[in-house]
Parts: structure tokens; sequence; C-alpha cells
């Protein structure tokens, strides 16, 4: 698994997710739901256009995660996809 680190797989698959998420499903916002800790995960998220909303509770029975919510609106995803936000 490690072999695979870096290589862009994680950005790419959670990008399609998200296109699904909002083209689909019809989701208005989506939210990664990150441990604080997870700094590869952050980074995901941060290449996606997300931002940390702060901290979230998860429901039972994964209520003793610590969590933070990345996230940001369809309209906010779209807009970076045209090119016309820039992503970080």
């Amino acid at each position: 698994m490690l072999a695979h680190w870096g290589k862009g797989y994680a950005t790419e698959g959670a990008a399609a997710t998200m296109d699904y998420a909002f083209d689909v499903l019809g989701w208005t916002e989506v939210i990664h739901c990150i441990e604080e800790n997870n700094v590869n995960s952050q980074g995901v998220a941060k290449r996606l256009g997300s931002r940390n909303q702060g901290r979230v509770k998860m429901p039972a029975p994964y209520e003793h995660f610590v969590v933070d919510a990345w996230g940001q609106t369809r309209e906010e995803w779209k807009n970076r996809k045209m090119g016309t936000l820039p992503i970080s």
C-alpha cells in the first residue's frame, strides 16, 4: 500500500466521489471527516479546495473519534473545476 502513496490516487478518487455527490445525488455541500492528526488526508482535502470547518462529533458508535469537518459547497466545487477560483 505504501508504494501507492503520493501518486494522487486519493485526490483523484475523492474528486470523482465529490462529482458523484453533487451531480448524481444532488447534494449541496460535502464534508470530509478527518482525524485532527491526519495531515495526509488534510492535504488531500486542501488540494480539493476544502476548508477546515471545525470539530464535529461523529455518530455512535464512532463518537470517540476526534475529527474535523473539511468541506465545501457545490458552487465552490464547480467554480474550482471551471477554473474561476484557484485550487490551494
